[in-house]
């Protein structure tokens, strides 16, 4: 169970995450959105009608590294399975999409975010 500490943390990044998307020109249709295989952190559609399923990471220091660096390959296979569970239940496997991770970190001076648009690739199984 992870700690209330590493809740709120993740929580605020989510927040962060989402302000900045809509002022850059992303419409947030979903937070937090929950299936039976797990939890997307944001989807959303950008002015090209594109669906993105966005990965936010957020960390309080760089001590354990950038928090981008914590969607390895394990996280990726989630994220790509959550993904084909959304457009297949809500009908849009039509429609392009693709993965972007949000990597914050919440430094003394304010939060650095860095938004990395088409951060990998769907993988199958």
């Amino acid at each position: 169970m992870k700690d209330k500490t590493k809740i709120a943390t993740g929580k605020e990044g989510e927040r962060i995450a989402a302000a900045f998307l809509k002022k850059n020109g992303y419409r947030i249709c979903e937070t937090n959105f929950r299936c039976p295989l797990g939890e997307i952190d944001i989807v959303a559609r950008e002015k090209t009608g594109e669906i993105v399923f966005i990965e936010v990471k957020t960390r309080k220091s760089r001590e354990l590294g950038y928090p981008e660096q914590a969607v390895n390959t394990k996280k990726q296979r989630k994220m790509s399975q959550l993904a084909l569970w959304y457009l297949q239940k809500k009908k849009l496997t039509e429609i392009n999409a693709r993965f972007d991770v949000i990597a914050i970190t919440l430094l003394p001076c304010g939060p650095e975010i860095k938004l990395i648009q088409n951060a990998f690739d769907v993988i199958a199984n």
